[in-house]
């Protein structure tokens, strides 16, 4: 299994450009959020709902994306908890909105995914994606762990 750094290595290398980098730090979590809306949208057994209002297929999903980065690194699997709580209690308060939530969500989800690809065209690169799908989920990763970098936080 590659290590943490390895996949942080690796997608770095395509999002050196400062205008790469500043529509990523936009866009990911944009992207991240708008998935997490669309998919919080789907409905779910009563079962689930009876239980908690927050146990639906979204956060079935962080839960599984949460194992896979804790795998890589703990710390970064926190921190990753923790956006993931603020993006739910931001979700919770639009799906009260007077528009549907996964309308909202997917034009978000369209907007970020251009944006993506504008600033790959101004790198020159294609999405690390294309390479590895995994790197779908090394995105976010790969924000927080700069983030921690400049915090001076070890992961």
């Amino acid at each position: 299994m590659r290590s943490v750094a390895d996949w942080l290595g690796e997608y770095g290398e395509s999002h050196a450009d400062p205008t790469n980098k500043l529509l990523h730090w936009i866009c990911v979590p944009s992207i991240v959020f708008a998935l997490m809306g669309m998919i919080w949208s789907i409905p779910v057994p009563e079962a689930f709902a009876a239980v908690s209002p927050w146990l639906n297929w979204a956060t079935l999903l962080a839960v599984l994306a949460l194992v896979y980065y804790a795998s890589l690194s703990i710390r970064l699997a926190v921190g990753i908890a923790i956006v993931f709580a603020a993006m739910f209690a931001l979700i919770v308060a639009l799906a009260g909105l007077p528009w549907p939530l996964w309308a909202s969500s997917l034009t978000l989800f369209v907007i970020a995914w251009i944006g993506q690809f504008v600033g790959h065209s101004v790198e020159g690169t294609r999405p690390s994606f294309f390479k590895d799908l995994q790197f779908l989920l090394i995105g976010p990763l790969w924000l927080l762990a700069a983030l921690y970098r400049r915090l001076g936080i070890s992961y």
